[in-house]
């Protein structure tokens, strides 16, 4: 158990609390299966002589919960912040970062709502930037597949329809919905950072698994890509309150957080 846990944090940073070591043999079994290993003893020893082993192990243990529209009420939120942005800053098209966006539930949902929106006569749809620290997951994003349960978590009939073909039993989103997004493999914790600056950063339920000096870490290094005056949004479990100054709570968006402005 220790040797995985330990492999986890010095690949992504995170930690599994001791109540939550359970996780990792469950995490595991199928990976034991496929590789018709025993036990978690015979795992450590093929981690240790198999970089790819080490890379399959690692993504199991990440927790890629996700959902389309997940907390419809803040997906709905960020839509209304970013036309603000919109009227606010006439031309320029704004940017939103997805950070650990998993198998791509999340930023396929903002790309369903602007493209909506731009049907409706709306212009410059937002670049959508998604990011995640695992390959496996972005390898699935990428492809935009899902299985039945996945594609009914969160995702009304219409835009089932709208935006997804069915494939034998799974859905795969039109091709371009899926070019909206570039996607891209970071580590939050210690990988370079997108290019450029951001309006909005989702980064939901991610930092609820780091020790406390790697989200300041991550949150000051977020200030670093955000316009003066962007949005943070952050999972309903987290906070920047106590552990960074460069964020505040947002006074216009209720439970979102807006980056500080430097003193003139």
């Amino acid at each position: 158990m220790v040797a995985l846990n330990t492999l986890l944090e010095t690949r992504t940073g995170q930690q599994l609390a001791a109540n939550r070591e359970w996780r990792i043999e469950t995490a595991l079994k199928p990976l034991l299966r496929d590789l018709k290993l025993a036990t978690l003893d015979d795992l450590v020893d093929a981690v240790r002589h198999s970089p790819k082993i080490a890379d399959q192990a690692v993504d199991a243990l990440l927790n890629q919960e996700s959902s389309f529209f997940r907390d419809t009420a803040v997906i709905e939120l960020v839509a209304e912040a970013v036309g603000v942005l919109r009227a606010e800053q006439g031309q320029r098209r704004v940017r939103i970062w997805s950070a650990g966006c998993s198998v791509g539930q999340e930023p396929l949902s903002l790309a369903m709502l602007f493209a909506e929106q731009e049907a409706q006569g709306e212009t410059l749809p937002p670049d959508i930037v998604a990011t995640d620290v695992s390959e496996s997951a972005l390898c699935r994003a990428r492809a935009g597949r899902y299985s039945h349960f996945e594609i009914q978590r969160g995702l009304p009939i219409r835009r089932m329809m709208r935006w997804f073909d069915q494939q034998g039993e799974d859905w795969v989103a039109k091709p371009e919905l899926v070019r909206r997004i570039a996607f891209r493999r970071i580590n939050l914790v210690g990988d370079p950072l997108p290019a450029g600056k951001f309006d909005v950063i989702l980064c939901r339920n991610v930092l609820l698994y780091l020790p406390p000096e790697l989200r300041r870490r991550v949150l000051d290094r977020f200030a670093t890509v955000v316009r003066p005056g962007g949005l943070l949004v952050l999972g309903a479990g987290e906070t920047v309150i106590g552990q960074t100054e460069a964020f505040r709570p947002s006074p216009r968006y209720r439970g979102l957080y807006e980056a500080v402005r430097p003193a003139l």
